[in-house]
């Protein structure tokens, strides 16, 4: 990788990014729905995990796909992306440059959230490797749909189903679908419901469920990419 085209491109996207009103207001989601959990909830009680696994979830989704894929596809409007592409910059390059304000954005908007309603659950070795898996599942899914979408008005229709299927996962056992319920039958192997099965067993099973989401994810986003390539 090179050091320089990395840097250019994560310059570039950082203006663009404080250009774009809808993607400042983009991390204000999780911490605002933070602070409205630490409000409603028992001050002195520790928040459930359930609680803590939907923030993340909606910081993922938000924060890191919706932005990655809005600052993509705007590219894939403007036909700069296919400039950056046949660039001397490799595959490499430019995911790297691309990531970094988004991971950023993420990882300040993710700590200022758990701060606020209790980190303490998640500080140990299995949960802090999910948390990196789920943010690199999150981050391809959301590259793969931005070089896929072809203008930015696309990637709403596309962030929604993200949001809801894999960011707000846990809500559908708040919402009242029971155990033995099809579809949480269904959502208990997608990737945040298995971060919060690390919690409830001492296997590392649940880890290797979400690292094949983030092969599939990276799989996607590659072939994303080489159409975007070959596309004329």
């Amino acid at each position: 990788m090179n050091i320089q085209r990395i840097s250019a491109i994560f310059e570039k996207d950082s203006k663009d990014f404080l250009k774009n009103i809808t993607l400042l207001m983009m991390p204000f989601i999780s911490i605002v729905l933070a602070l409205v959990y630490n409000r409603v909830g028992d001050s002195e009680a520790q928040m459930p995990i359930m609680m803590i696994y939907v923030i993340v979830g909606v910081t993922f989704s938000t924060v890191t796909s919706v932005t990655i894929m809005t600052m993509m596809a705007e590219e894939n409007e403007k036909k700069t992306l296919r400039g950056l592409i046949l660039s001397p910059a490799s595959f490499a390059d430019i995911i790297a440059g691309k990531s970094l304000v988004t991971s950023i954005i993420t990882f300040v908007t993710l700590i200022i959230s758990l701060l606020i309603i209790g980190h303490e659950p998640i500080v140990s070795i299995r949960p802090i490797i999910s948390m990196f898996l789920l943010f690199l599942f999150f981050l391809m899914l959301g590259i793969g749909i931005g070089l896929f979408a072809k203008s930015m008005a696309s990637t709403s229709a596309y962030g929604m189903p993200v949001m809801f299927l894999f960011g707000f996962t846990p809500m559908f056992s708040i919402i009242g679908f029971g155990e033995d319920n099809l579809v949480m039958k269904i959502f208990e192997f997608f990737p945040i419901m298995q971060a919060i099965e690390i919690h409830d067993t001492s296997s590392w099973l649940p880890l290797g469920v979400i690292s094949l989401w983030v092969v599939a994810a990276a799989i996607f986003m590659y072939v994303c990419f080489r159409k975007t390539v070959t596309d004329e």
